[in-house]
């Protein structure tokens, strides 16, 4: 476990479930939402080596052909990669790292959480080694609809684009007008800077030239905003993601 406590912050990362920043408290207030029975809905966690679904689980490498991942969490598909359901070693002040499994054997992924000022910088990098499946990077914040004062969750985002899904739940390649919420969607062309608003407690913008970003409202007790370098299934819609994500979650009292 390691802690950062830093001015108005006091941060929890449990390497040893996924490196999961399982708290985040800023002035008395937590905003990761507790654990609720699956590693898959709590606290904020990193999307590695891959983010969101991959179709029935198969992913192809151009050397050694099509490989099976893991789909006990979301069958048939697979889900979020490795990274939140592994043991992270811990290498410094907020930083973590892992060594994949396979079929990603010889790559890593190194995460790192700094506090500066009333802000997180939160950053993901993928090291490919000789592996030469594709990857894509994301992160997974929940946010807590209800603090300990304040008002409800209120979100502000606007994209210009977003992929529109299968009857699986699965994205495609097609582009099509945001729909209304609820979503569970991945977006692009993002307009402005989004944000989570909790009137009279708190205000977050998060700030990252991620490409896309998926934003999950679905739920009744937090909602998911998800900077990703490319979007869910990105191998089998011909996309490829960067291998290095940044995000600066920058908090504001009002």
């Amino acid at each position: 476990m390691q802690y950062i406590d830093d001015a108005d912050f006091q941060i929890r990362i449990d390497d040893d479930q996924g490196a999961n920043i399982a708290s985040v408290v800023w002035r008395e207030m937590e905003f990761a939402l507790p654990f609720r029975g699956s590693p898959l809905n709590y606290g904020w966690y990193s999307l590695a080596p891959w983010a969101g679904r991959i179709r029935d689980g198969l992913i192809t490498s151009p050397t050694t052909g099509e490989h099976q991942l893991p789909t006990n969490l979301m069958p048939p598909h697979a889900i979020h990669g490795f990274g939140f359901v592994s043991s992270w070693q811990e290498i410094g002040p907020g930083r973590s790292l892992l060594h994949l499994p396979k079929p990603y054997g010889g790559a890593t992924v190194e995460q790192k959480v700094e506090v500066l000022d009333d802000a997180i910088r939160w950053s993901l990098e993928y090291d490919a080694g000789d592996c030469d499946l594709p990857a894509w990077l994301g992160f997974h914040p929940w946010f807590p609809r209800e603090l300990d004062r304040g008002g409800q969750l209120e979100l502000e985002f606007s994209a210009e684009k977003m992929l529109k899904r299968d009857s699986e739940g699965i994205a495609t390649s097609e582009l099509i007008a945001p729909g209304r919420e609820p979503w569970d969607d991945a977006f692009t062309g993002i307009r402005g800077t989004p944000a989570l608003i909790w009137e009279d407690a708190a205000r977050i913008d998060i700030e990252s030239d991620a490409p896309w970003w998926v934003v999950y409202t679905e739920d009744s007790d937090a909602i998911c905003v998800e900077p990703q370098t490319a979007p869910p299934d990105a191998a089998n819609l011909g996309i490829r993601g960067e291998h290095y994500l940044e995000a600066l979650f920058v908090f504001t009292a009002i």
